[in-house]
């Protein structure tokens, strides 16, 4: 049983306190396909919901050797949707390159990769289709592109997928495109040179219960993570 590396994400309660979470969905869908899921909580003593972006601190010294505590402790790790991106999160999605540990970006997690290297400034979109309201549907089509490791996975040239994202997001990094959406927009990237390490726009984790094609990129994932 692989152990599944995943940073929480950030939100406030109604009462206007601060949380960390794990959503539900990316729990019960990992542990279905066989992995252990083991948190990874964020290492600066400040608060993440109420730091803007450029208020940050430099990682110190020790706090970069936490982060390798917890890398040393997981097969794999998922960067699973949110609403915010911290300088955490992008030198955590940094390691994970260089150390070459099999990484599967969501939604917010695959804009991350797409800016992990540089200040995140995703493009709103109005678009109705890019956000659904029910989750047990799928809404738009994806064309996959060849000789991706996406295409290999799937073997097929579309598909339909889920979307609950408000952004969109270019890529000026080593990631290469592995899947646009109808209207044109990035929905999948990943590094060719890497064991495994992709992000995609929608999320394969609330439609692996129905859909084939989502169990089948969470799956291989995990296989990938159990062979490391």
């Amino acid at each position: 049983m692989p152990n599944i590396g995943i940073p929480l994400r950030y939100n406030r309660l109604p009462d206007g306190r601060c949380i960390l979470f794990l959503g539900e969905k990316i729990r019960r869908c990992i542990q279905k396909a066989g992995g252990f899921v083991v948190p990874i909580t964020q290492v600066q003593d400040l608060d993440y919901m109420d730091t803007h972006y450029n208020e940050y601190p430099e990682l110190t010294d020790k706090e970069k050797e936490d982060i390798e505590k917890y890398l040393d402790m997981v097969d794999g790790v998922i960067f699973p949707g949110g609403n915010k991106i911290t300088p955490f999160d992008q030198y955590l999605v940094k390691r994970c390159i260089e150390r070459d540990i099999p990484t599967l970006g969501i939604c917010l997690g695959m804009q991350l990769m797409c800016y992990y290297d540089r200040e995140f400034k995703p493009t709103r979109i109005e678009e109705a289709n890019h956000y659904q309201e029910d989750d047990n549907l799928l809404t738009h089509k994806v064309q996959l592109k060849k000789d991706t490791y996406l295409y290999k996975i799937l073997e097929k040239d579309e598909i339909m997928v889920n979307s609950f994202h408000n952004y969109k997001v270019d890529v000026e990094n080593e990631y290469i495109v592995n899947a646009l959406s109808e209207d044109g927009f990035i929905e999948g990237v990943e590094l060719r040179d890497k064991k495994f390490n992709m992000g995609i726009q929608w999320h394969p984790e609330i439609s692996y219960d129905f859909d084939e094609d989502s169990r089948k990129i969470i799956d291989y994932f995990i296989n990938i993570c159990s062979n490391k």
